[in-house]
């Protein structure tokens, strides 16, 4: 199961980036040489799926439904790899096939690879002719010689015949839409086809083709949608599969700008659709996006509210309807249209001359006006007239086959051909995947009828014609159960009644009954079901809640989760990522499914709102969840907050289960708090016990014995789960410091600049192997997670590991690596050494942006520098301010950015402001560098000037996101000399020069402010205050004090000063003071003070009675509120302080 990006463009093509894998040899091989010229910025991201090639034609029927976990693998390619040699079979593939749903871009992107080939920028060292057909086109032709149909292919004559099939390994046949017509391309005899200039049927040609009988060095690229081809090409073998899930979730907003001419428009039209989430999910599909644009564009264009509220794909039709067509054509030419739509399907044609376009009784006038608003479309190629998309050709037909006259007394016998006609075009196994008959069962729900009423008179009742979805249902479902077309076509229904009854148990199958109704028969207590896309998410999630026998819900099992679910069970398997929308709209259906007792997301990386949502979900009357598994899903203490919420009066929880999650110990007191303070229904909570302090452990000890129904407990470590023994929980330490007096063969040195992890037990400090290659070694004492601020590196650990980190510099390996220019770096390059499997997850530090949401997260890239060759990883996920890798494997590796040419210099990137002044000279200096922010980097430079005694002050960086390439003037408040007055903010290795402006100041007086503003609008960015109190003569190094010292200060009285100046949410600490150190009347008379320090201030005028375990709680609450700032302080003391 993998994920491939397509940049796809919608107007021209620009550059795809390079690849770089593993090879034999020990050359790096760029996959496909591409130019650089024509780039343009209007392109799409589509989400294609890849898998193995199916082994057997039986594999090519499609099945959603498993009785076990279905197995599927694939690797990583880019657009560009599709014709590159197979990983199993290492044969160039000569057939590929670009499957997905209606409506889902397959035909554009079909387009645009052959414009591309045009434009020179894709396969142009592999085929030499490139030709495309529209299948439909083809259809319209009774006979074509093979010279004839490669004519047909090409908009220009580009070689003689003679000279185009002398190669026919490089010839690249692309149809579009291959399922579209009736055919049956059978491979036929070869000696039917001995000369190019031959005519002969266009299935037979075409059979002959694929069938190899002729050209059989050619290759192929098809589109089809998600059908068994097997019965269409008998002669199908081991083709390469592509699916097309659609629009990203950047790229639905990305849509709405680039439809909408108003940036305005766009804006106010893409805040609607993201208001409700339902819409915005059918969005993932690219014509359901350009049919909501059209209805929130007419909106605008009458100068109506905006509203959209539509929940399926049929509501967006029947609103798409009452916004385009005049009211004078909504009857006799409306129903006209319907008709016409109809016989073209029947007949396999989506082109109509204006002949049958008259037959149909559509006046010249109606033409006209169906033109103008854009249902129909004029194909100058073949003088013809087609619906703007297949997709509204069917809805049309739909329509058609419910407003047929028929009487009650034909009813049966007009539902029967209806489904004769229905089965002869999409097949039996592919009829609930066909969009006429997900529409049938949309325009039949009572507010479908409703509005289709609008449009037509009906001179029959809705209840005669939902008899035709009963006799559906009934002859083609008969001892199966339902697949997942089935449930997108219930999700269009939406009728309680009719979900009930099918669905009375989704593992159940459907066989006839009576009265052309059908019903469910229990069948098994456990299936799998594998989805693909957001859609399908909401759709099956939508369809359990009228499962009344499905109790147990599970989503993607990676792993044994060590329980077993008894109830009956439906697990889910989602092949793509699970986004922060993905899983908004999941738990926002799944609080009313009210038969649901048990969900298990074990596995499943949740971000802090995916947890917001499920908190709201579980909350929410009608939920009544009895059993949670949030086991591995990347929890911490930030979670702890909202988790709490699971444990309170509201929650109908018995049992949740949150272990290999780095909870830490604040983040348990958190539980165990939401625990002491209310009556609470949980009796069974699993934690990770062996990273908890001894004090968390009592703590949890004392709550379960206050409550005899509460059982807590480790299953995972220790197995068994009683208790830890104090002995126990500190074994791991002790063994730790034991190694470390035993490893001490070479002294370590002390780092000049910090680089401490922070983990569960506090502070790790880090030693230095080799100055000079800034190699540093640290050992991680025990489970848990892990991270160093200085760096940026954060490690999730299972055991006691040593791990080595060597900042590298990304110019020594990106210069053997042909076509930089695609790639942009977006981190610092680490060369990481640790023992394999005892990392769970690595947390690479990157430095862009992604507060605006304007970039693509899906263009980052983990790169590994091996033996041979660069490989580029697609990471597990990426935040804020890291790309996280799960399981990983280590060398050297850091973060790229997949480039779009046209935008590379418009990435926002979070940068720092560097200052540096002279140690010695009595004429005040600085050097101000403006820089990403990377730790290497920065390291670089520190110990550049720290060459020349030039020393570092720490001033705040700029708030809001830079450009990269952008330029920015330094100035001061008084009169300076700078030199030079400009800066680009550009990326440098750190082993190259740094740009930095050199400022004299003379004497620095009261102090002096500098500012930095952008050059272009000369808006300010930053600015800091230099004051004489910022430059100090240097101190003589003094040794540290022993930690047992009674002399030693505690870190609150060492850093008072820092603290008064430094606290900035005074109120939340005081919080977790209240009833613990600070009584009401002392709360009360700091909360008093109207300024953070002067609260500050009050607070440490009261901690002069305070004994040292006051002063300790202090130091716990400081922790929680400001973990940054206590670091920072820590680091700067050298690690000594009582308290830390």
């Amino acid at each position: 199961m993998y994920i491939l990006l397509l940049k796809l463009f919608l107007f021209h093509l620009g550059k795809f980036p390079e690849v770089f894998m593993k090879k034999s040899g020990a050359t790096l091989h760029p996959v496909q040489s591409l130019k650089e010229e024509n780039l343009l910025q209007d392109f799409t991201n589509l989400l294609l799926f890849q898998k193995l090639c199916p082994r057997g034609s039986e594999n090519l029927v499609r099945k959603s439904w498993h009785p076990c976990v279905p197995e599927e693998g694939g690797h990583v390619i880019e657009i560009q790899d599709l014709f590159y040699p197979n990983l199993e079979t290492q044969k160039e593939p000569q057939l590929v096939i670009i499957e997905g749903a209606a409506g889902i871009g397959k035909s554009t992107l079909a387009r645009q690879v052959r414009r591309a080939w045009e434009e020179g920028q894709l396969y142009r060292d592999c085929f030499q002719h490139v030709f495309f057909f529209s299948c439909r086109e083809l259809a319209q032709y009774k006979q074509l010689s093979l010279a004839e149909l490669i004519e047909q292919g090409q908009e220009v004559p580009t070689a003689p015949i003679s000279q185009i099939l002398s190669h026919p390994e490089k010839l690249l046949f692309i149809l579009d839409g291959i399922d579209e017509p009736a055919w049956v391309l059978a491979e036929q005899n070869s000696e039917l086809c001995l000369h190019w200039s031959q005519a002969q049927p266009v299935h037979t040609l075409l059979g002959s083709l694929l069938g190899k009988s002729i050209l059989p060095e050619a290759s192929f690229l098809l589109t089809a949608r998600t059908t068994p081809l097997q019965k269409l090409i008998p002669s199908l073998e081991q083709p390469c599969w592509v699916k097309v899930l659609g629009f990203t979730e950047f790229e639905r907003k990305n849509y709405f700008y680039k439809y909408f001419a108003k940036e305005r428009d766009a804006i106010t039209a893409f805040r609607l659709v993201e208001s409700y989430p339902v819409l915005l999910t059918l969005c993932e599909v690219p014509w359901v996006c350009w049919l909501v644009c059209i209805c929130l564009k007419r909106q605008l264009e009458q100068r109506r509210d905006l509203s959209l509220t539509s929940q399926t794909t049929t509501a967006l039709c029947l609103k798409y309807l009452s916004l385009t067509i005049p009211g004078q054509h909504l009857g006799t030419h409306l129903r006209a249209l319907c008709s016409m739509a109809a016989e073209g399907i029947c007949q396999r044609r989506t082109l109509f001359s204006e002949s049958d376009l008259c037959k149909q009784g559509l006046s010249k006038d109606a033409i006209d006006t169906f033109l103008k608003v854009g249902v129909l479309q004029y194909q100058p190629s073949s003088l013809s007239y087609s619906f703007a998309h297949l997709c509204l050709q069917e809805f049309f037909t739909a329509m058609s086959y419910i407003l047929e006259d028929s009487e009650e007394r034909y009813g049966n016998k007009d539902n029967e051909r209806i489904l004769e006609t229905l089965i002869e075009h999409y097949g039996k196994q592919s009829l609930f995947e066909a969009p006429t008959v997900r529409f049938l069962f949309g325009l039949l729900s009572k507010k479908g009828w409703k509005e289709m009423k609008k449009f037509f008179y009906c001179n029959f009742s809705r209840k005669t014609k939902l008899k035709l979805l009963w006799h559906i249902l009934a002859k083609t479902q008969p001892h199966q159960p339902p697949c997942l077309g089935l449930l997108h076509c219930l999700y269009e229904n939406q009728e309680v009644e009719l979900l009930t009854h099918v669905l009375h148990d989704l593992q159940g199958t459907i066989v006839p009954g009576t009265n052309e109704k059908a019903h469910t028969v229990f069948q098994t207590n456990t299936n799998h079901l594998v989805i693909q896309t957001d859609m399908d998410l909401m759709v099956v999630t939508f369809c359990i809640r009228f499962c009344c026998h499905v109790k147990s819900l599970q989503l993607n099992i990676e792993r044994q989760q060590g329980h077993e679910l008894t109830a009956t069970r439906m697990v889910l398997f989602r092949q793509t990522p699970i986004t922060d929308a993905s899983w908004k709209i999941f738990f926002c259906i799944l609080e009313f499914t009210i038969n649901l007792e048990e969900l298990d997301l074990s596995g499943n990386p949740l971000s802090y709102s995916a947890v917001h949502s499920l908190c709201m979900a579980l909350e929410h009357p009608s939920c009544q969840l009895k059993t949670l598994w949030l086991v591995d899903c990347g929890l911490t203490s930030t979670h702890c907050s909202l988790l709490a919420l699971l444990v309170s009066p509201h929650s109908s929880l018995t049992e949740l289960d949150l272990q290999l999650n780095d909870l830490g110990d604040y983040g348990v007191k958190l539980l165990c708090a939401g625990l002491k303070n209310h009556v609470w229904n949980l009796c069974i909570l699993r934690l990770d016990l062996s990273s908890l302090s001894d004090q968390v452990i009592t703590e949890l000890r004392t709550l379960e014995s206050e409550n005899p129904k509460l059982h807590i407990s480790s299953a995972w470590k220790p197995r068994s789960t009683k208790w830890m023994d104090k002995e126990e929980v500190g074994d791991i330490p002790t063994s730790f410091k034991k190694q470390r007096q035993q490893s001490g063969d070479k002294p370590m040195e002390s780092l000049r600049t910090k680089i401490n992890f922070w983990g569960p037990t506090g502070p790790v400090a880090t030693e230095v192997v080799d100055r000079e290659r800034n190699m540093y070694r640290v050992q991680l004492p025990m489970a848990g997670s892990y991270h160093c601020r200085s760096t940026g590196l954060h490690f999730v650990v299972t055991r006691t590991v040593m791990i080595e980190i060597e900042f590298c510099v990304w110019s020594q390996y990106l210069e053997k690596t042909p076509f930089q220019q695609s790639l942009m770096v977006a981190g610092p390059l680490f060369d990481i050494k640790a023992e394999q499997g005892a990392v769970t997850a690595v947390y690479l530090p990157h430095f862009v942006s992604l507060q605006e949401k304007t970039v693509d997260i899906s263009l980052f890239r983990v790169a590994h520098f091996q033996e041979h060759g660069m490989v580029l990883e697609t990471p597990a996920r990426v935040e804020q301010h890291y790309a996280v890798l799960e399981n990983p494997s280590f060398s050297p590796m850091g973060i790229l950015l997949r480039l779009i040419p046209a935008v590379g210099h418009f990435i926002p990137i979070n940068s720092i402001t560097l200052i540096y002044y002279h140690l010695y000279l009595e004429d005040v200096t600085f050097h101000l560098y403006l820089i990403p922010n990377d730790c290497t980097i920065r390291k670089a430079i520190d110990d550049e000037e720290m060459k020349f005694q030039f020393l570092r002050i720490n001033k705040p960086p700029p708030v809001d996101a830079l450009y990269v390439g952008s330029r920015y003037i330094v100035s001061g408040s008084k009169k300076v000399e700078i030199i030079p007055k400009e800066l680009e903010l550009c990326y440098r290795s750190p082993g190259e020069s740094q740009l930095f402006s050199e400022i004299c100041v003379g004497h620095i007086g009261s102090g002096i402010k500098l500012q930095l503003r952008d050059k272009k609008n000369m808006n300010l960015i930053w600015e800091a205050l230099l004051k004489p109190g910022d430059i100090r003569p240097a101190l003589p190094r003094i040794a540290s004090a022993p930690t047992a010292a009674p002399s030693l200060l505690h870190f609150m009285d060492q850093h008072r000063e820092q603290l008064v100046a430094r606290v900035t949410s005074v109120d939340p600490l005081l919080d977790k003071l209240h009833g613990l150190v600070l009584s009401e009347d002392s709360y009360e008379a700091v909360r008093a003070e109207t300024t953070n320090q002067d609260k500050m201030r009050k607070l440490f005028s009261l901690s002069r009675s305070w004994s040292q375990a006051c002063k300790d709680q202090f130091y716990q609450a400081l922790k929680e509120t400001h973990p940054h700032l206590v670091m920072d302080l820590f680091e700067k003391s050298g690690g000594v302080s009582l308290g830390s």
